[in-house]
């Protein structure tokens, strides 16, 4: 019997082993039952490690789908997803590294040890470690939440604050040092029209105009239909006001609010290029405050104010509390020092600049003035433009003039000269002409009939300018006359000849050769690429021979490839930026004259280039000759009118000075009016004074359209009515 009981049980223990059972987990034992298939026990570590990833990624409403339903009883969505949001903002948080280093597991809960190491952008890393229990929910872990798995600080229903105290914002200054935009104290005037005592507004006026740097004229237009109403007139240093307080103190309607804030000097030097701030809107608030800024800053929005937020804003002082539910400060956690911020030196002149705004007043258009040899921008003038003092809140006049800025159809804040593309009209023939000598079917010296009307492509007249204006064609001419002409009929020709001998890409590949067609990597400055499309059909490559079409350019485009003309071929990334300075004066960035490319051309075809632009001014049958003539600064240039879809073309000179003055380095200027007429008429003036200001300091010359500086003529001479720039 002994026996046959041994038997059963080795028997019974090798049938047992041979099944091979599943060892789970199962709702009411921990122990493995033989023979039973139960659902495994889901990996706990991994559970932690995504609640742990999503908080990294602040995805706080994906971390909520993770807690066991107690704790979503005891918290909402909002409320959790607020108090994540808060903590983050508080510690400025830039990220979380986190990891595992316990885990303990039964059947129906978990407690895991973890680390967090904070990663703050404002007070360096702050570590804690906690231990976060979880439970099984629907065969998921899930997280039993308090606040403590934040911080353990924050147990209670604690939470954190940070007290920050931004300094002053950096200065941006010009080439030689004067301030641009600064902190300071700061007048806003304003009037009231009807409380002036008019004998006395000739007086009132003059020192407004001294003040403001604003021609009285433009001042009077501002308040002339104002009545009873506050009309804004501008912004003033406290120190500038004092200057005139006397004046200022003693005529009646004139409002003086004083103020502090950033402050733009001459009511915005270059306004589009050192662009403006603003307070921080509601749903930038956890951006910003990640980034260790107090909820009520102010914060670059557009130019070398957004570009430059890192080395303007500097590093406040911060202190980093837990404050307790009822609003008491318990513990600093964490503090640090205040960095002063940089400043921004720009490669812009102040004074010029201030002319070269003044060169466009009553234009909507663009000038670029930069050194032929460098790249640097000089100036850059976007018309209209704004006063980027009136986008401070705490400037009185905010509430009078920035719905005017921000809403202005004209769009002030546009930087025409970066942002706007255009068709080039006849400034473009300077690429075709370079198309023609480089394709070897071509030289200087061929000439062609410039007739009135071209009529070589079936089905296509083309008028030549003097058709247009009922005057005589001008003739046999050579290539570089035919540039100095201007003749349509001369470019049409090549259009069509280049596209048929050459393909339908060659005229296309050398205006992209020219920089045309791309961004020219300013990079400090949003600008836009433009188009230089392939032409498919003879009428859109005639088309493309005089610079109409489908083509788009930018006029810091047309500048670059003026300048490299002028240089001998070198393509300058244009610079803005000198260099970016401690507040110990001490260089932290300096930037340098970059080459980006050379253009695609001989310097044969240089040369042929720079003649034709020299003829246009210097020859009496040059369509610039009028406009600079007795002018003892040599001038290179090409004038432009290109067509649009309203009834004014878009009037356009480009040219370079060779002066080889030694205090003040050759340039190139672009010039665009839009809609404004004749680039003879109207440009190619614009592009003189310009000239005049840079190496006279002040306008020798009135405009045809003007009695006295910035004052337009109505009619004007002859009895013809011009369009009132």
């Amino acid at each position: 019997m002994k026996k046959f009981i041994a038997v059963l049980l080795i028997v019974f223990i090798i049938s047992a082993c041979s099944k091979n059972p599943t060892i789970t987990a199962t709702p009411t034992s921990g122990l493995p039952t033989p023979g039973v298939t139960t659902v495994a026990v889901p990996d706990v570590a991994a559970a932690v490690g995504q609640f742990l990833s999503l908080w990294n990624t602040g995805d706080y409403a994906g971390m909520y789908d993770m807690l066991a339903q107690t704790s979503k009883d005891a918290i909402s969505q909002d409320d959790f997803v607020k108090l994540y949001t808060d903590t983050a903002g508080a510690l400025s948080l830039k990220q979380i590294d986190s990891g595992i280093v316990s885990t303990l597991v039964k059947p129906q809960s978990a407690t895991v040890g973890y680390q967090v190491n904070f990663i703050s952008n404002l007070y360096g890393d702050i570590s804690r470690t906690m231990e976060m229990n979880l439970v099984i929910e629907n065969n998921s872990w899930k997280v039993q939440w308090h606040e403590g798995l934040i911080l353990p600080e924050l147990t209670g229903g604690n939470h954190l604050a940070s007290s920050i105290q931004a300094p002053a914002r950096g200065d941006i200054n010009d080439r030689n040092g004067n301030t641009l935009a600064t902190e300071t104290q700061a007048v806003a005037l304003g009037i009231i029209p009807n409380q002036v005592s008019w004998q006395y507004e000739p007086v009132l006026v003059d020192t407004l105009s001294g003040a403001l740097d604003l021609p009285k004229n433009i001042i009077r237009d501002k308040y002339k239909d104002g009545g009873d109403n506050y009309v804004p007139l501008g912004e003033i240093t406290q120190a500038g006001y004092d200057k005139h307080a006397t004046t200022f103190d003693s005529y009646g309607g004139l409002v003086k609010n004083p103020y502090t804030s950033r402050y733009y000097y001459n009511g915005g030097v270059a306004p589009q290029v050192l662009g403006y701030l603003s307070l921080i809107q509601a749903e930038e608030v956890d951006k910003y405050t990640r980034l260790g800024y107090s909820r009520d800053a102010e914060v670059g929005r557009a130019g070398i104010e957004l570009w430059g937020e890192k080395y303007l804003a500097g590093q406040p002082a911060a202190d980093l509390y837990v404050v307790k539910p009822d609003g008491t400060y318990d513990t600093r956690l964490a503090n640090v020092d205040p960095k002063a911020p940089d400043t921004i030196t720009l490669t812009i002149d102040k004074d010029f600049q201030s002319l070269v705004q003044k060169a466009l007043y009553g234009f909507t258009g663009a000038i670029v003035v930069m050194e032929v040899d460098t790249g640097r921008i000089v100036a850059m003038a976007s018309s209209p433009d704004f006063d980027p003092n009136v986008m401070q809140q705490q400037n009185y006049n905010f509430q009078y003039a920035y719905n005017d800025v921000v809403n202005s159809q004209n769009a002030p804040l546009w930087n025409r000269a970066l942002q706007s593309s255009y068709p080039l009209g006849s400034v473009f023939k300077l690429v075709t002409a370079a198309a023609a000598l480089e394709s070897g079917l071509y030289t200087p010296e061929t000439t062609y009939e410039c007739t009135s009307q071209y009529t070589e492509l079936a089905g296509f007249v083309g008028d030549d300018w003097t058709f247009t204006r009922g005057l005589p064609p001008s003739g046999k001419l050579t290539l570089l006359e035919g540039l100095m002409r201007s003749c349509n009929p001369w470019f049409y020709h090549l259009g069509y000849d280049l596209y048929q001998s050459k393909g339908p890409t060659y005229l296309a590949d050398m205006a992209r050769g020219f920089g045309l067609g791309s961004a020219t990597g300013i990079d400090v400055l949003q600008e836009d690429a433009g188009s230089i499309n392939n032409p498919t059909t003879d009428g859109a490559a005639v088309q493309m021979g005089i610079g109409q079409g489908d083509m788009l350019v930018t006029p810091i485009q047309v500048a670059d490839f003026i300048a490299a003309i002028a240089n001998g071929g070198t393509l300058y990334k244009p610079q803005v930026i000198e260099k970016i300075t401690s507040i110990n004066g001490d260089v932290i960035r300096s930037f340098t004259p970059e080459i980006r490319n050379t253009l695609p051309v001989s310097q044969a075809t240089i040369a042929a280039l720079q003649e034709g632009m020299r003829m246009v001014v210097q020859d009496k049958r040059g369509t610039a000759h009028a406009t600079f003539a007795g002018m003892e600064t040599p001038i290179y240039g090409k004038t432009g009118t290109a067509t649009t879809s309203l009834e004014d073309p878009n009037s356009w000179f480009a040219g370079y000075t060779d002066a080889n003055n030694p205090d003040k380095p050759d340039v190139a200027i672009v010039v665009i009016a839009e809609n404004a007429g004749d680039g003879s008429k109207y440009a190619a003036p614009i592009f003189k004074r310009v000239v005049q200001d840079y190496f006279l300091g002040a306008p020798a010359n009135l405009y045809p359209w003007e009695y006295d500086y910035y004052l337009t003529v109505t009619p004007t001479q002859k009895g013809e009515t011009t369009q009132a720039p």
